[in-house]
């Protein structure tokens, strides 16, 4: 019973067959661990984009709204949402202003309220009062009908296993189906590399029964188009032939010497009798009778060779660098002259990396926006800010109003009086332009001051060095 569980253990995991399933097993576990986190960041992020596109439809027609009149109380369940409505007005103090019937009575669902001059927060979390966990929207509105700023807030339900902790029944059957995939895994394996072992099996076998008294037998041959396998019982049938044929030539070689030796021998010892048979008065007569005993025992060495002859007979996006001064000097160079002046402030050095195609679409984009909206001229300059590029461009329009500032880099956006003085754009310009900031590393914002001012941030790098390739304005 030991031999056996010994046996059984060395062919689990000694031999070749039980080595490739424990590593085919291995690596199939670590690709399913992988493939279900994958999933599952996929799955969360799917679920959070999804909230809060519709946490924000919920919100910023309410936000907008409020800043001219107040909403019903308690605010309507509208036609176009689809799950529990989840909205309320708070005011910056926390108080509750209004709110849809599940959520106008019960504290604010956020206290989180948007920095600086952004107008829109994004956030989770699991309040008690709500009893799931909700992605929040929020928006603030300055100037209401309340007499008062407040934030809109519409929340969203998300599934709990995406923010929880806790291992869920859910989660337990993703394991168990992991589990179960990687020992059917284990089993294909196993049984795929013993069909294609299963000739090298029964070759040890053949091979094992094969003595020197029968080379003429011959290992199985499975074949298989040229496979390893058929290779290898082919070289092992070959081998096999050599070494027969080389066995039987020595066989031959000892049949043949000890048949043409014995007979000689048999001659001589005849001859040498007779003399030893002569009378005893003969001088050699003793030499006679030693020579009979020396030639007996060659004839009995030559008859056992003979006689062992006998018996072994029948027995395997790119980048470049760029001065940021230099790129804009040329790119300004070369537009059409538009109805406002561009001034420009360009300093020199600021060297970042870009591609020159993407960082001339981000330049025309701001450049045609500020030409839109400006009065009598655009001013472009570039500088250094904190360990960063800063191209600065300006127009002496109305500018944006904070509340909108964000909003204008979401696709299709377009604001009242963008749509009125170009209607031909698509509201694409600038979201295009923030997307190829982030793809290098940068930023694109709208700052305070008087007019339009967008800033593209990007991050300094090392001059060229010598013979190193760099973009070059000529």
């Amino acid at each position: 019973m030991g031999e056996r569980l010994s046996r059984a253990w060395a062919r689990a995991f000694h031999s070749v067959r039980g080595r490739v399933t424990m590593v085919m097993m291995a690596i199939s576990a670590a690709g399913l661990i992988f493939t279900l986190g994958v999933v599952l960041v996929l799955v969360r992020e799917r679920a959070q984009m999804n909230a809060a596109r519709e946490a924000s439809h919920l919100a910023r027609p309410l936000a907008t709204s409020v800043v001219t009149e107040r909403p019903p109380d308690p605010i309507p369940f509208p036609r176009h949402s689809t799950r529990s409505f989840l909205v309320q007005i708070v005011a910056d103090d926390g108080t509750v202003l209004n709110g849809s019937a599940r959520l106008r009575d019960i504290p604010p669902i956020s206290r989180v309220q948007p920095e600086g001059a952004d107008v829109r927060v994004d956030t989770t979390a699991c309040p008690k009062s709500v009893g799931k966990c909700v992605y929040i929207v929020g928006f603030r509105a300055p100037q209401t009908a309340y007499d008062q700023p407040v934030t809109v807030y519409a929340a969203v339900e998300l599934p709990s296993v995406l923010l929880t902790d806790e291992i869920s029944a859910e989660t337990m059957s993703a394991v168990a189906l992991a589990l179960a995939l990687v020992l059917v895994i284990g089993l294909a394996t196993w049984w795929g590399v013993g069909s294609t072992l299963r000739p090298v099996d029964e070759i040890t076998e053949e091979l094992a029964s094969i003595t020197a008294s029968d080379l003429s037998r011959r290992v199985p041959v499975h074949y298989s188009g040229g496979g390893e396998m058929q290779r290898l019982a082919e070289t092992i049938n070959g081998t096999l032939e050599r070494l027969e044929h080389a066995t039987e030539r020595q066989r031959r070689f000892v049949a043949e010497a000890s048949h043409d030796l014995r007979n000689p021998i048999a001659g001589l010892l005849t001859r040498l009798e007779v003399l030893d048979s002569e009378d005893d008065d003969y001088p050699w007569k003793t030499a006679v009778h030693e020579a009979v005993s020396d030639v007996e025992r060659l004839s009995a060495i030559v008859e056992d060779l003979l006689e062992l002859a006998r018996l072994e007979a029948g027995a395997a996006p790119p980048s470049e660098l760029i001065d940021l001064g230099e790129f804009v000097t040329k790119e300004i160079g070369q537009r059409m002259p538009d109805r406002l002046e561009i001034t420009t402030d360009l300093g020199s050095g600021l060297w970042v990396r870009c591609s020159p195609l993407r960082l001339g679409r981000v330049l025309e984009n701001l450049l045609a926006n500020a030409e839109r909206h400006g009065r009598s001229e655009v001013r472009v300059s570039v500088a250094e800010e904190d360990g960063r590029a800063v191209l600065l461009v300006r127009d002496d329009g109305d500018g944006v109003p904070p509340e909108h500032r964000e909003r204008i880099f979401e696709r299709f956006a377009r604001l009242k009086e963008s749509r009125e003085r170009d209607t031909g754009g698509t509201g694409l310009g600038l979201p295009i332009a923030r997307e190829i900031a982030h793809n290098y590393g940068g930023t694109l914002t709208v700052e305070d001051g008087p007019g339009g001012r967008f800033a593209l941030r990007l991050p300094l790098t090392d001059p060229p060095k010598p013979g190193e390739e760099y973009w070059s304005p000529s």
